[in-house]
C-alpha cells in the first residue's frame, strides 16, 4: 500500500451481528435440551414463536411456508437457524425462511442449502424471493421442498 491510501473495513452490519448472536444462542439452547422428543417439540415451539414475532406480511408468509413444509416433508424438523425458521434433516438445514425485515430487504426469501436436491444441470436456483404466498406459490414451495428432500 502506498502512502495516502487507507483501508476501510466495513465489517458486519448490525443485522448480521444479530443473526450471529442468534445462532450462538440457538446452539447453546440445543445443547441443554433433554430427550429427542423434547428437543423436537421445543424447537418447533421456538420456530412458531419466532414466526409470531414477525411483522404482518412476513408472519403470514412464514406461517404458510411452515405449514407447507411440515405437510410436504414431515421428515424435516423445524429449528431456528441464525434467528430464522429453518427445516433440517438429521440436524442439517435443508431450507429456511428469511423475513424481509431480517436484513431490511424488499422481499422475504425461501432458501435452500447445498443439501437440498435441487440440482438441475450445472446451475440452479437455491433461493427464491417471496412477496406473497398464494395457492400457486404454495404448490411451488411444496414441489421444491419435496424435490429438496428427494
Amino acid at each position: 500500500m502506498s502512502g495516502g491510501e487507507s483501508v476501510t473495513h466495513e465489517g458486519f452490519t448490525a443485522e448480521e451481528r444479530a443473526a450471529m448472536k442468534d445462532h450462538a444462542k440457538e446452539l447453546k439452547t440445543a445443547a441443554r435440551r433433554g430427550s429427542r422428543a423434547d428437543k423436537a417439540a421445543e424447537a418447533e415451539r421456538e420456530v412458531l414463536a419466532k414466526i409470531a414475532e414477525m411483522g404482518d406480511s412476513d408472519r403470514v408468509m412464514a406461517e404458510r411456508v411452515h405449514a407447507v413444509v411440515r405437510a410436504t416433508a414431515p421428515s424435516l424438523a423445524p429449528k431456528l437457524w441464525y434467528g430464522m425458521p429453518a427445516y433440517a434433516l438429521d440436524g442439517k438445514v435443508v431450507c429456511f425462511f428469511q423475513s424481509a425485515a431480517k436484513f431490511k430487504a424488499r422481499y422475504a426469501t425461501l432458501g435452500f442449502s447445498d443439501l437440498a436436491k435441487l440440482d438441475d444441470g450445472p446451475m440452479w436456483a437455491a433461493g427464491f424471493a417471496l412477496t406473497e404466498v398464494t395457492p400457486d406459490v404454495e404448490a411451488r414451495i411444496g414441489a421444491l421442498v419435496k424435490q429438496a428432500v428427494g
